[in-house]
């Protein structure tokens, strides 16, 4: 990836021309099954602004609770385009149809917040990697398209739903509004992101691109990065979630409170509650013993991630060094 990086192609990004630049973005426009896409600095950004093609001041926005776009973009929805946001309370990061109808709210005049969207995302990182399956998608964007709300897919990990779920990625993306994929989660690089969706859409999408502060030079620099990942880094998603399953068979078989049937992808989560400790202690004396986790929205639960350079070896020292660091 850094050769690539290296040698990239380059022009003016801002123009159209830089030539590495457009080529990931058509390879991501066919990979997610839409018509276009643009490359973005980050999915933060790329949500932020699909959100903002869909909604206008005082309309209303449905996600999951603790999904990225309530919890982990820092009220952007709000900031940057006046939304009103409604949490669906789905522990398991996935929601019905029928959940989502019950979140709009009975017509009684022009005194309430028009339904304008609906996010979903896949996999859910609050429920520790989760994926939605093509029945519960199905099932969802069905009732959005009768109650006529727009569709954003926050794919950030998409890649790794497809992969578990054995399927193409148009098979999760393409009944959507709009689309984000982010390129430096599972699939390795630096930095960046897409959004995908519409010619119309990403013709707007563009435009804010810059008002979001988003556009960029010769970002081909980074963009061979993208490139080089979807060649090279999505197969291998099957070996993050291999070791993520190792990793919590191996210390369920220490007595350890977790389940290994909850980690469906790369995330393996653990209550430190139940083992009566606080949150900080026991990212104490992880980190005495060289393991890092990292803490999750929720109280006490920490969780692990399998990436690409995390290795086999890596798991055995941590399926090793967990337990003992837990029990003291």
């Amino acid at each position: 990836m850094r050769a690539a990086i290296a040698s990239a192609e380059v022009g003016d990004e801002q123009r159209r021309e830089d030539p590495t630049v457009n080529a990931l973005e058509r390879r991501g426009a066919a990979l997610l099954g839409q018509p276009e896409a643009v490359f973005l600095p980050t999915a933060t950004m790329a949500n932020q602004i699909a959100l903002h093609l869909h909604g206008r001041p005082g309309d209303e926005l449905y996600a999951e609770a603790t999904s990225h776009v309530l919890i982990a973009e820092l009220g952007g929805p709000a900031l940057h385009s006046g939304l009103m946001t409604r949490g669906i309370d789905a522990p398991l990061g996935v929601f019905s149809g029928e959940e989502l109808r019950g979140m709009l709210r009975p017509r009684i005049g022009p005194h309430v917040p028009r339904p304008r969207m609906v996010v979903v995302e896949n996999t859910h990182n609050s429920s520790g990697g989760r994926v939605w399956d093509e029945a519960a998608l199905a099932d969802v964007l069905g009732t959005a398209r009768e109650l006529e709300l727009r569709t954003h897919l926050d794919g950030a990990r998409l890649m790794n739903a497809a992969v578990a779920l054995g399927v193409e990625p148009p098979r999760i993306s393409e009944g959507f509004d709009t689309v984000t994929l982010c390129l430096s989660k599972g699939l390795g690089c630096p930095l960046g992101a897409l959004l995908a969706g519409s010619t119309e859409l990403m013709a707007e999408a563009r435009r804010l691109k810059h008002v979001f502060g988003g556009a960029m030079r010769q970002a081909g620099i980074v963009a061979a990065a993208g490139v080089y990942a979807l060649d090279h880094n999505v197969a291998r998603l099957a070996d993050d979630h291999a070791r993520a399953r190792r990793l919590a068979e191996g210390l369920a078989a220490a007595g350890l409170p977790l389940d290994p049937e909850d980690t469906q992808t790369n995330f393996v989560q653990l209550d430190v509650r139940r083992v009566d400790l606080t949150t900080g202690e026991a990212l104490r004396r992880l980190a005495d013993r060289d393991v890092l986790l990292s803490t999750t929205i929720h109280p006490g639960l920490l969780r692990a991630v399998t990436h690409l350079d995390v290795d086999d070896a890596a798991i055995d020292a941590a399926i090793a060094a967990i337990p003992e660091a837990l029990r003291g």
